[in-house]
């Protein structure tokens, strides 16, 4: 059984990635900051006969990733694959930006996939088998007013992606990504309460081929598939779960 390690994996994407690929057979690690929730969607998988733990780390945090990826081994074994989907936007006028805000940001969206993917790399080159999965954001391929440092971290994500593609593919290890539409998710559901689109968010999805808000589960299939043995032949993609709304 292989292990799959999901950030974020409480809410959203996350805990949808964390059921689909417990449901596909693997052992999940179910990395989030609050615990409860993590707890919560490993109760889950185990209800359904499947094997998790949850652990309670910030990605942001060196010590705490450290420690959370020694216990996940201790209770899993090795991490075979790693999905990076924890991150967190904000919603502020590009003026307004200061050196904190860009910072706190770029170091949970960035540098979390950084320090995660350099950190299991050793268990994925000693099998000579890796499936890594990032998620970036639709907003780094079209810009998102109110949100250039979340839009910069997410461009980073995709840049990452196709460089550790082209490096890591000759020891056996994909990397891929997807880039989500509007999906409804507990942090697009924030978004729409406060009031943060420029428009209403029913006329923007009004515009795509496919003219609705996805579902977090429909992110997870695509993950699932990068994740899966049948994509062994694809690296240094970025596919769009969006509805169509863009190439």
């Amino acid at each position: 059984m292989k292990t799959a390690l999901v950030t974020g994996g409480g809410a959203g994407i996350g805990r949808a990635a964390c059921m689909r690929l417990a449901r596909d057979g693997m052992a999940v690690a179910v990395l989030g900051r609050r615990i409860g929730n993590a707890r919560e969607v490993a109760d889950a998988i185990a209800a359904q006969g499947g094997r998790a733990i949850a652990v309670a780390a910030d990605v942001a945090d060196e010590v705490q990733v450290s420690a959370a990826l020694a216990r996940i081994r201790s209770a899993l074994g090795p991490v075979a694959v790693l999905v990076n989907n924890a991150g967190i936007e904000e919603f502020t006028p590009f003026a307004g930006i200061d050196d904190a805000a860009w910072d706190r940001v770029m170091d949970v969206n960035l540098k979390a996939v950084y320090r995660l993917t350099q950190n299991v790399l050793p268990d994925m080159e000693k099998a000579g088998w890796g499936r890594i999965v990032n998620v970036t954001a639709l907003g780094a391929q079209i810009g998102a007013a109110n949100m250039v440092h979340y839009t910069a971290s997410k461009g980073g994500i995709t840049a990452m992606t196709r460089s550790l593609a082209v490096e890591l593919g000759r020891k056996g290890i994909t990397v891929n990504a997807i880039s989500p539409g509007f999906i409804l998710t507990p942090m697009a559901q924030r978004a729409i309460d406060g009031d943060l689109f420029p428009v209403p968010y029913q006329d923007i999805v009004a515009t795509y081929p496919v003219p609705r808000v996805g579902r977090p589960e429909e992110a997870a299939a695509a993950i699932a598939y990068f994740a899966s043995e049948d994509a062994g032949y694809v690296t240094g993609q970025v596919l769009g779960v969006n509805g169509g709304c863009c190439p």
